[in-house]
């Protein structure tokens, strides 16, 4: 049975808010949940940009099923990956085991503000490697010196370690990242329903392994006030990552976006209440191979009807996939 969780979207809520959803979200029955780590939004109609791993903090005490995931955390640019194991290990404690973390190459939107400068696309992985590995040692306890192509760890251990390890995920957009993901992570994330992803990630260690997935909805019972919101707020996402992760800030995404229609973001994402439709769009990444579905519903003052929706009606029908 596929797994449905609810996303976080820190972009459009702020830090209170996430928290009461995220238990809003267990109370109604979802499986796992997921946070996004950023330090800007895509769009200023979005709003939001609180510390994530502070919001994780206060979501772990205030929760005691619903699972814990970053979606995804950069371990190369703004955070140092020795830090993220520490913050990982510490949420880990905190949440009693419920705790992912997933990590990802970032994107300019936010690791620019630490004045580092954008590294091309094949160093940035590279430094995910490196960075994963990195992380891997902490978590299991060793003591680090590293001397590395892209950091320098200096006698490094965490002096409080979870009894549940925490499980790495890493995100893959392609062939090269695949490759990582199936090397190092114990599972593997997306934000396209694509077969040939899941395809590469098992070419490369990735079989057998948990690979989950993201789908932006936008649930309303008024169906063009839905397109209409999804395209205020979301409309970035019809772009591709190659030039999503370039962008620099919120007044770069809405000059990208211009040209993008509410016609061509309703053909990208669900919108309104038609149950069928978003069933259909989940079964899309099912079909492809994906064994966990995190829901994005845009909006940041229209979770808690989503959720109620999704408790009452979206949920058991998802349940029969």
């Amino acid at each position: 049975m596929v797994r449905i969780g609810y996303t976080m979207m820190t972009e459009q809520t702020g830090p209170r808010e996430l928290v009461g959803d995220v238990m809003a979200a267990e109370e109604a029955g979802f499986d796992f949940s997921v946070t996004s780590d950023h330090y800007f939004p895509w769009l200023a109609e979005q709003g939001h940009a609180p510390y994530a791993w502070a919001v994780l903090g206060a979501a772990a005490q205030a929760t005691s099923r619903i699972g814990l995931m970053t979606y995804v955390t950069c371990p190369t640019t703004r955070y140092h990956p020795a830090v993220v194991a520490q913050k990982a290990a510490t949420v880990q404690i905190l949440a009693e085991g419920r705790f992912r973390l997933g990590l990802g190459s970032g994107e300019n939107l936010n690791e620019h503000v630490v004045g580092g400068g954008w590294p091309a696309a094949p160093v940035r992985l590279e430094m995910l490697e490196e960075s994963v590995r990195i992380i891997r040692q902490l978590l299991e306890g060793r003591t680090l010196n590293h001397r590395g192509t892209h950091f320098d760890v200096e006698n490094a251990r965490l002096w409080d370690l979870p009894e549940t390890p925490v499980p790495v995920g890493v995100a893959v957009s392609g062939p090269d990242s695949c490759a990582v993901a199936g090397a190092h992570a114990d599972l593997v994330i997306a934000t396209e329903a694509k077969s040939s992803l899941l395809e590469a990630f098992d070419r490369h260690g990735g079989a057998g392994k948990p690979r989950v997935g993201q789908l932006p909805v936008c649930y309303d019972r008024d169906r063009d006030a839905a397109v209409a919101r999804a395209h205020e707020q979301f409309r970035w996402s019809v772009g591709g990552w190659k030039v999503n992760a370039e962008l620099p800030g919120p007044a770069a995404f809405a000059q990208a976006t211009g040209h993008v229609r509410p016609e061509d973001v309703a053909s990208a994402i669900p919108c309104g209440q038609d149950v069928g439709e978003f069933v259909a769009a989940v079964r899309a990444y099912t079909d492809a191979g994906f064994t966990e579905i995190a829901l994005v519903q845009v909006g940041g003052e229209h979770q808690r009807s989503f959720i109620e929706w999704a408790r009452t009606a979206l949920l058991p029908a998802l349940r029969e996939l």
